[in-house]
């Protein structure tokens, strides 16, 4: 167990438990963790709030709603049960991985006994798994068949660029190159509600996956809707090795939206299954908030060809990257505006 001594800020609280600031109020705004206030008012965490604050970040990790982490803390311990057995799960999927791992490496070895050289990438597959979903292409309009490359790909890839910069273009071009890849287009909103229900009826296993991220996401303060059934419909469907989501935060408030961003970050951890997001929200793409599985495309204004931003102030990209973003409110008040370019233009 980690020790704690010392009466920390609520910055120096959440640097030494690897989480946000905006994280630790919302514990508090839930009644979790109570910190203590100094003479001027600033809240202070003692070793006792810093306990039980590292005690809920490792419920979170384990993929515990905050109800459900509300429930442990209160001695329910019934509520951990699904996420051990599901992190008993990912661990075991970790050993086969390892395990394989081991088998390739044997292999490789054996070949060069033999005088035979490893194949062109299967270093690179080896040493980074991720590396088995990449891609390469020429664009096409508006940028005019400039080759694009994206290798390596993160298990959270966001898709970013201001009207009319292709976004949209590159999403479709992704699902088209990248293996057993899909597109959940907005049609997922427009189609209407019965194409939603008609699917979840004639697919129990289906349904009982989208129940189940829908009753987590409640937990976590989420609205349900028909615009949130949808999309976890799309979600959790099998077949696709990686989903390319259009505008993940259509039809979604912000409440439901930071929700949604949490579970889709614990997802991608377990899921294997690499997910594109289109989004001009600053509540999905929180840039004080991206982790190390995550990535950052930016398609530029100028049709310039697509580039990775790393989410740091003063990095190339990051102040466009950060223009485009808008917060839901604004989001709301532009829903539906395209912008349109001849393509003589």
């Amino acid at each position: 167990m980690r020790c704690f001594t010392a009466f920390l800020s609520a910055s120096e609280a959440a640097k030494q438990l690897g989480v946000s600031i905006k994280a630790l109020r919302l514990y508090e705004q839930r009644g979790l963790v109570t910190p203590e206030r100094t003479a001027a008012g600033y809240r202070s965490y003692g070793p006792t709030e810093m306990v039980r604050a590292a005690e809920i970040v490792a419920l979170r990790a384990l993929g515990l709603s905050l109800a459900q982490v509300e429930q442990v803390l209160e001695g329910d311990p019934q509520s951990l049960e699904p996420a051990l057995a599901a992190h008993e799960a990912t661990l075991e999927a970790g050993i086969r991985q390892l395990v394989n791992t081991i088998a390739k490496v044997r292999g490789l070895r054996a070949d060069l006994a033999r005088g035979q050289a490893p194949a062109d990438g299967e270093l690179a597959r080896l040493l980074n798994p991720s590396a088995e979903f990449s891609t390469a292409f020429e664009l096409p309009w508006p940028w005019g068949g400039e080759r694009f490359e994206l290798r390596a790909i993160r298990p959270l890839n966001y898709i970013i660029g201001p009207l009319g910069s292709g976004k949209t273009r590159l999403a479709l071009c992704l699902a088209e190159k990248l293996p057993k890849a899909a597109f959940l287009s907005l049609e997922r909103i427009h189609d209407g509600h019965a194409v939603t229900v008609a699917r979840l009826e004639t697919d129990p296993a289906l349904k009982s996956r989208v129940d189940q991220a829908l009753a987590w996401l409640i937990d976590e303060g989420a609205a349900e809707s028909e615009a949130l059934t949808a999309l976890l419909v799309g979600l959790e469907s099998e077949g696709p090795a990686v989903l390319v989501v259009d505008m993940v935060e259509q039809g979604l408030d912000q409440a439901t939206q930071e929700a949604l961003i949490i579970h889709l970050r614990q997802r991608a951890k377990v899921a294997g299954r690499p997910l594109f997001l289109m989004t001009r929200s600053s509540t999905i793409l929180d840039l004080a908030a991206i982790g190390p599985d995550e990535a950052i495309i930016l398609c530029p204004a100028n049709h310039s060809p697509p580039t990775l931003v790393a989410p740091y102030p003063g990095t190339p990209g990051y102040e466009a990257v950060a223009t485009c973003l808008a917060s839901p409110e604004v989001r709301a008040r532009t829903a539906g505006m395209i912008a349109y370019r001849s393509q003589a233009a």
